[in-house]
């Protein structure tokens, strides 16, 4: 008797915390759209800001701030994809294998995962005043890379470790290299987590603003190059939000909104790609 209450009490915990995940979800997205979608118009698409839209200037668009926002997430996202598959390969027992500077690579990473992403802003800042680099879309995109790359590195490590090692067994048996083995065995068997791990890296580096408050400066214009500076739309919602105009703060609803819908967007499509590889995965 005391071991079915005992069991009915943790299923009703686990209930209970399942609903406050999925409640407080379910209140985030209703609270944006229902703050965004109002103001959201064309012309806030399609229009860039004017007049120092961070300042709390009610004209024009935030169509500078999306396209900064797309740059820096792909552009990070795609530098961080890069070093850290690479990285995450040679962890592994068939290149490093299990020894003590494995393991001490694998804790640097976990607590390079935990720091606070205002000292990567920090970091960032501090050298690029060293070499004289001004703030910029490319100093952005080097400090979410950086910001990224830890997290990446250690989901697509802990992915990659479940690959069952008598597939690679197999293919060193056909006569395959272990270089040829991890691409064509290896990567693939894990490329679903894989996709996780670059959503993972992706969602914290489009919707950070402290690592990019110092690194990337502010226009009102669209960037031309990596040199020139960008808005973003995480410090959109951070400046406008603490104007006291309504209208203005409407605004920064409506740039939280299209973040949220870029990070949904992809979102799904990572879960429609992950669903049509896993059936290429041999359990």
């Amino acid at each position: 008797m005391d071991r079915l209450l005992e069991e009915k009490f943790f299923k009703l915990l686990m209930l209970l915390s399942l609903a406050i995940v999925v409640g407080s979800l379910f209140m985030v997205v209703t609270v944006i759209v229902w703050k965004g979608a109002p103001v959201m118009t064309i012309s806030m698409l399609t229009q860039t800001s004017k007049g120092g839209y961070y300042l709390g200037g009610t004209e024009g668009g935030i169509l500078n701030a999306i396209v900064g926002s797309l740059y820096l997430g792909f552009g990070s996202m795609f530098l961080a994809l890069m070093i850290s598959l690479p990285a995450a390969l040679a962890l592994q027992k068939d290149y490093i294998g299990r020894t003590k500077a494995a393991y001490y690579i694998r804790l640097s990473l976990d607590i390079l995962w935990g720091i606070p992403s205002i000292v990567y802003g920090a970091f960032g800042f501090i050298v690029m005043l060293y070499f004289g680099v001004k703030a910029s879309l490319l100093g952005g995109i080097i400090v979410l890379t950086l910001l990224q790359m830890p997290i990446m590195i250690r989901a697509m490590d802990e992915v990659i470790r479940l690959v069952p090692q008598e597939l690679k067994e197999a293919s060193y048996t056909l006569g395959a290299t272990k270089l040829e083995t991890t691409a064509a065995v290896v990567v693939r068997q894990a490329l679903p987590g894989i996709l996780t791990a670059v959503l993972l890296g992706f969602g914290r580096g489009i919707g950070d603003a402290a690592s990019i408050l110092l690194t990337v400066n502010y226009t009102d214009n669209l960037p031309g190059s990596l040199l020139d500076s960008a808005a973003s739309l995480p410090l959109a919602v951070f400046f406008l939000l603490s104007m006291p105009s309504p209208e203005v703060q409407q605004r920064a609803y409506a740039s939280a909104l299209v973040l949220l819908i870029i990070v949904l967007a992809l979102s799904i499509t990572s879960r429609y790609l992950s669903r049509r590889f896993m059936k290429n995965i041999i359990r």
